[in-house]
């Protein structure tokens, strides 16, 4: 990676960390969660960044991928909020995650997994292993009596994607893989004190392009040539300036295409509450570098 390329992912980085700052102010009883999520996605390009992926914002059981939708009537209360950021400067990402627990009953189970990312990163050097991260992250989280999500993982950024290899596990897996010098990861730590793992649930409101086959459908055609412009980074129903009929019509016939996939809410199996923190780093050749910071 050159040092221009390096600068571009450190540009993204810095506003998503100045976007999550922010959005830590919006977390508050009384709150709605869509008002919340316009204001954070707004934040973004006021700082001359887009979102590299729709605001998720998931209440106690959801872990990710809770998108509000048109018209979400969702009022914060006593949740224990997370709240999922990405910013990207074209097509290099920054990618960010906190948890406020708006009830005050979850001290520890925050605490699990904000320090577990804290022993994440002073391992995840150049020549690391993803088992000796994930066994970090794991120790951390059951020393105070919790349980790491293990269907969840972190995950390798490349420009125009936010999710790919390697996949950096939140518990031992004993994987000898190693973290290669130029590799940009977020690391994601999860903590539950349910059993520690998720299922897919139905709803979705995030979807993203993995294929370009033909479709019949002139609506659906419409709606997929202005989805193209995320350039396979997901993306909201809210993004899509068609009207609400015509969006959900058109994304439903892209799906059974097999032009689009969904990304559902991920509820914990036991409903048990989820804590999550995330930070972006860059692996370079003389050390490790938090671009979320």
């Amino acid at each position: 990676m050159d040092e221009k390329e390096l600068e571009k992912w450190r540009q993204a980085g810095k506003i998503t960390a100045k976007v999550r700052e922010y959005a830590k102010t919006l977390i508050i009883s009384g709150a709605s969660l869509l008002e919340i999520t316009e204001k954070i996605e707004k934040k973004i390009y006021d700082l001359g960044a887009e979102p590299a992926f729709p605001v998720t914002i998931g209440l106690n059981q959801i872990a990710a991928h809770y998108a509000a939708d048109f018209n979400d009537e969702t009022i914060l209360k006593d949740e224990v909020v997370k709240v999922d950021i990405g910013a990207q400067i074209d097509g290099y990402i920054g990618d960010t995650a906190f948890t406020i627990d708006l009830s005050g009953n979850y001290k520890d189970l925050l605490e699990a997994a904000e320090e577990a990312l804290k022993a994440a990163i002073k391992v995840a050097k150049p020549g690391a292993t993803l088992g000796e991260i994930g066994k970090a992250i794991q120790h951390e989280i059951e020393k105070r009596g919790f349980s790491p999500i293990h269907n969840l993982s972190g995950h390798g950024i490349k420009r125009h994607n936010a999710h790919t290899s390697p996949s950096v596990p939140n518990y031992d897996t004993g994987s000898e893989e190693t973290l290669k010098p130029g590799t940009i990861v977020a690391i994601e730590p999860f903590a539950t004190n349910g059993k520690g793992a998720i299922k897919e649930s139905s709803h979705p409101t995030i979807f993203a392009q993995i294929d370009d086959k033909p479709v019949r459908s002139m609506i659906a055609r419409q709606v997929f040539k202005e989805i193209k412009k995320f350039n396979n980074l997901p993306f909201s129903y809210r993004w899509l300036n068609f009207s609400e009929g015509q969006i959900k019509l058109g994304i439903r016939q892209l799906l059974l295409s097999g032009n689009l996939r969904s990304h559902p809410p991920l509820p914990e199996v036991n409903n048990g509450i989820v804590s999550q923190f995330e930070h972006t780093l860059y692996i370079g050749e003389k050390g490790t570098e938090v671009l979320t910071h």
